[in-house]
């Protein structure tokens, strides 16, 4: 019989002892190692588990706030403003900043109905305070906060409050420029009220009321200081 070629008997040997040895290795590896890759994968697991049990407990409880909410504006719209007010009260609590927001500007809005000047303005206060809640949500707060304390502050607070957000681009532009504009002609600023008028009237993204509004105070601020200072030439 004749005898296979030397070198493929040589390569068949080094391929059995090869093998051999990364059979020996994996073993080795597994019995040093193997433990910690079945507790890793345990832990990975258990990971994932929590982590979709807390995701449908969320889910659940942000549906159950939903409800809640939609329950208390038709408690609202129907009128029965305790019964809202009341039914509020867990949302203004809730984990969920867009629910915590829209429950306590619902509330301040209705203490407002109730002429609750006082009321009103500490939760837009405690809205436009609170860093959980997204930042547009926090301006308009501060700016009804502003508008419903405006008679009794003092115009230097109300233009210290609002002059960041009486820029062109702010979504409060008109709003805040307008409450601004008033301070300054508190403080007998004519001026710069004037402009700031000018500005909002000229902006195709303030809301058409406001536009209208600040073009009536321009124009009539611009009057009044052209006759002052026909006023002063004749003197």
């Amino acid at each position: 019989m004749a005898l296979p070629p030397i070198n493929t008997t040589e390569d068949s040997f080094i391929r059995e002892v090869d093998e051999e040895l990364r059979r020996d290795q994996l073993t080795g590896f597994w019995k040093t190692y193997g433990r910690w890759i079945i507790a890793a994968v345990g832990l990975g697991l258990a990971a994932l588990a929590g982590w979709l049990i807390w995701n449908d407990q969320k889910m659940k409880a942000a549906s159950a706030e939903s409800e809640q909410l939609d329950e208390a504006l038709r408690k609202a719209t129907s009128g029965s403003d305790a019964a809202s007010i009341k039914a509020l009260a867990p949302l203004k609590a809730s984990s969920n900043a867009g629910y915590r927001a829209t429950a306590m500007l619902t509330e301040a809005a209705l203490l407002l109905q109730k002429a609750d000047l006082h009321g009103a303005a500490k939760i837009y206060g405690q809205v436009a305070k609170d860093e959980a809640i997204p930042q547009p949500w926090r301006d308009l707060a501060l700016v009804r906060q502003t508008a419903v304390q405006f008679d009794r502050l003092a115009p230097d607070e109300a233009i210290a409050r609002l002059s960041p957000l009486a820029v062109k681009g702010n979504p409060w532009f008109g709003s805040a420029g307008e409450l601004v504009a008033i301070a300054y002609l508190k403080k007998n600023r004519v001026q710069p009220a004037a402009k700031m008028f000018a500005d909002i009237a000229s902006d195709e993204g303030v809301p058409e009321t406001i536009r209208g509004r600040a073009a009536n105070m321009a124009a009539s601020l611009k009057a009044r200081d052209s006759g002052a200072a026909k006023q002063g030439n004749k003197q």
